[in-house]
C-alpha cells in the first residue's frame, strides 16, 4: 500500500544551492514552448548559453515546463540536472525539488553531503558559498514522516536504493511527491516535489558562506540575508 496523502500549505520551505548569485536565464523571461521554439530557431545554434539552457529541458515533458515566471530557471534546474546517482527520492533521469522545512534543517543536509565529499579526499580545508530559496507548497503529496517501521527504509542514511524504489513507483502513480524525516537532523522535515508547477512563489533570501578548516564541522556565516 502506498503512504497516505496529506493536504499541506507550506511556506517558506528552504533550499540552498551552490553560488551567490541568482542565475537570470531565458526560461525567466520567455512565456510559452513556441516562443522557445523560435529562439532556438532565430539563435540557438549559434549562442552557446541559449542552446545549453534549452538543452535541460530535454528530459521534462513541454506541459511540466515552468517558463516566463522568476526563477524559472533555477525551478526547471533542479529537475533537469539530477546528480548521476539520482537523490533520495529521484534517480539520475530526473531530479526534484527538495527543500526543508526550516533552515537548520536546510543546512543540516547541506554540511552532511558537502563533509562526506570533503571526507573522501581526506581534507578538511575549504569553503562553499551557498544561496539560500524560499518556496510555498500547496497541494496533496504522499507522507512518510510518521515513526512507523514501514517506513524505516525509506529514511535509510547510508542508501537511497528502496527510497528510489518508492519514488518510482509513486512518480507512475502521478504523485506530487514526497513528506518525510530528515535524516540529518533529529525532528527536522523536508519536501521532495515531482512536479515543477507546483513549486510556487520561489525567491532568492540570504547568502551562506561554509568553511571548513581542518575539521568536519563547518562554521557558516551569513554574508547576506
Amino acid at each position: 500500500m502506498p503512504p497516505s496523502l496529506n493536504r499541506i500549505q507550506l511556506r517558506d520551505t528552504h533550499r540552498l544551492v551552490p553560488g551567490r548569485f541568482p542565475p537570470v536565464g531565458v526560461l525567466d523571461v520567455v512565456a510559452s514552448p513556441e516562443d522557445l521554439d523560435a529562439i532556438f530557431e532565430l539563435e540557438g545554434w549559434t549562442n552557446d548559453r541559449i542552446s545549453a539552457e534549452l538543452r535541460i529541458l530535454q528530459r521534462i515533458p513541454k506541459e511540466e515546463w515552468i517558463l516566463g515566471v522568476p526563477q524559472a530557471t533555477v525551478i526547471m534546474s533542479s529537475f533537469c540536472h539530477p546528480r548521476p546517482s539520482g537523490g533520495r527520492y529521484n534517480s539520475g533521469q530526473r531530479g526534484a525539488w527538495y527543500a526543508g522545512f526550516e533552515l537548520e534543517t536546510a543546512h543540516a543536509e547541506v554540511v552532511y553531503h558537502r563533509t562526506k565529499e570533503l571526507a573522501e579526499v581526506g581534507v578538511y580545508e575549504t569553503w562553499v558559498e551557498m544561496r539560500l530559496y524560499l518556496a510555498d507548497f500547496s497541494d496533496e503529496f504522499h507522507d512518510i514522516r510518521a515513526v512507523d517501521p514501514e517506513f524505516t527504509k525509506y529514511h535509510d542514511p547510508d542508501s537511497y536504493v528502496d527510497s528510489q524504489e518508492l519514488a518510482e513507483s509513486l512518480f507512475a502513480a502521478r504523485s506530487n511527491g514526497i513528506l518525510y524525516r530528515s535524516v540529518r537532523q533529529t525532528g527536522g522535515n523536508c519536501i521532495s516535489c515531482f512536479r515543477p508547477r507546483l513549486v510556487a512563489n520561489v525567491r532568492p533570501s540570504a547568502h551562506f558562506e561554509y568553511r571548513w578548516e581542518g575539521a568536519p564541522t563547518p562554521k557558516i556565516l551569513l554574508l547576506r540575508a
